[in-house]
């Protein structure tokens, strides 16, 4: 029988930036660390890696076992205990697992936004997808996980649909702009440095380039940028000469993929130096961090990283918490239904299984009876057949009713199972997630 859903990991809820930022994995390394996860215990994967989270969702038949594996291999990845001002602290506190209907909740929850730091932003829903399209890639998903996936992404759109949640949309950009006027008033003449060439890159500079800034694009790969800056329709700077453009910058909002620090103290303090005291706001939004932490007790240097903007976006949730509490109901309402649907899905072929097999043995039997007597004719065959044909479907008919009635309760699975153990079924292969979304009337 196929497995349940599992996940593996952590998030802004449970872990600082220091964290995340070692745990997190570039897209380009997704795919292959999906194919090396996969085994016979685990058979299907798919990974979201952003700023905000690292995850690892699978299927197993064994699904404890697999959560251990799971956690054993973000040990691995994180290495030597992680040091909070001197402070030794394990992963295994910063991560959470789930399992089953949890399991499902969960995917459910993140991809309606409700888990983000900015409940109700719409970057989430995009991410969850990238996430699918890279296992789907990496060959590690198959219909469980892609049913479930597919799921989320119906409760993600009707939250967004029937709640007034994403309303005036804020997203982890739109709280970098807003902390961005604590320091200038407004952003006229104002020179803004976009180092980066990503989605986060490219929301907060439309947002400051619609309030009258100067924005300039920079990025190691100098195609991207140059592609981002024919976007908004503003100018280039040479990553090559960076110092420069942190010089002539007022704002810098940083969100790159690099694995170290692209933005030092020292760099800063030389910058600093020609600026002549006048402020530099500088918001890093990358999981790891592109800036220094040490970055911050610089004067004239306002430093704010994506946990700052954690704390930052808390002050919106209570204008959305009712919002937030009617998106709640309906997703608890999508994942019942999603797994009603999923415990109905293999009913259908275990009911045909079960029927070929008993008709199959009653048939033989009757064939055997009728070489026993060789004055039997044709339609005395028939006969024999009709009988033996009604009674096995008089034997099926009060199991196979509650066999359908059960299929969409909590029990449902654990009858299909006993099922196929005491008729020694074979294993059936689930009908496919285009089947389903027909059935479902989608």
């Amino acid at each position: 029988m196929k497995g349940d859903l599992l996940v593996v990991g952590l998030s802004h809820r449970t872990a600082p930036v220091e964290v995340r930022e070692r745990l997190a994995v570039t897209p380009a390394e997704i795919e292959v660390l999906l194919r090396a996860l996969r085994s016979d215990r685990i058979t299907e994967l798919a990974m979201i890696s952003t700023c905000n989270r690292v995850e690892i969702y699978a299927v197993s038949t064994d699904g404890p076992a697999a959560l251990g594996s799971l956690r054993d291999h973000m040990h691995e990845r994180l290495g030597v205990a992680v040091l909070d001002q001197g402070q030794a602290y394990g992963l295994d506190r910063r991560l959470y697992q789930r399992l089953g209907r949890e399991a499902v909740h969960h995917l459910f929850r993140v991809s309606a936004s409700l888990d983000s730091i900015v409940v109700g932003e719409p970057q989430i829903l995009g991410q969850v997808k990238e996430a699918l399209e890279a296992a789907q890639r990496a060959g590690t998903v198959g219909s469980t996980l892609g049913y479930y996936f597919s799921r989320a992404f119906r409760a993600a759109r009707r939250v967004r649909r029937e709640t007034a949640i994403a309303l005036q949309p804020i997203s982890v950009s739109s709280v970098a702009v807003d902390l961005a006027r604590t320091v200038w008033e407004g952003f006229s003449d104002l020179r803004v440095l976009i180092i980066g060439a990503g989605k986060m890159s490219d929301l907060a500079a439309r947002s400051l380039r619609a309030q009258g800034a100067t924005v300039a694009v920079t990025n190691r790969t100098q195609a991207r940028a140059e592609e981002l800056a024919s976007r908004l329709g503003c100018e280039v700077e040479p990553f090559a000469d960076l110092p420069r453009a942190l010089l002539r910058a007022d704002i810098v909002i940083t969100s790159t993929g690099a694995r170290e620090p692209i933005v030092g103290r020292e760099l800063v303090v030389e910058v600093q130096k020609l600026r002549r005291g006048r402020p530099l706001v500088i918001i890093d939004i990358a999981v790891p961090r592109d800036v220094e932490a040490s970055v911050e007790e610089l004067d004239g240097v306002y430093l704010w990283n994506i946990d700052h903007l954690q704390r930052e976006a808390q002050k919106n949730l209570q204008d959305r918490r009712q919002e937030a509490e009617r998106a709640e109901v309906m997703v608890d309402e999508e994942v019942a239904r999603a797994l009603a649907v999923e415990r109905g899905r293999a009913v259908g072929p275990t009911i045909a299984a079960l029927r070929a097999r008993l008709l199959g043995l009653a048939r033989a039997e009757a064939d055997k009876l009728a070489g026993k007597l060789p004055d039997l004719d044709d339609r005395g065959r028939r006969e024999v057949q009709a009988m033996t044909e009604a009674l096995v479907n008089k034997i099926l008919h009060a199991p196979l009713v509650t066999l359908k009635d059960g299929a969409s309760s909590a029990e449902g699975q654990a009858l299909i199972e006993a099922v196929h153990k005491l008729f020694g079924l074979p294993e059936l292969e689930v009908i496919s997630n285009e089947d389903a979304a027909m059935e479902e009337g989608e």
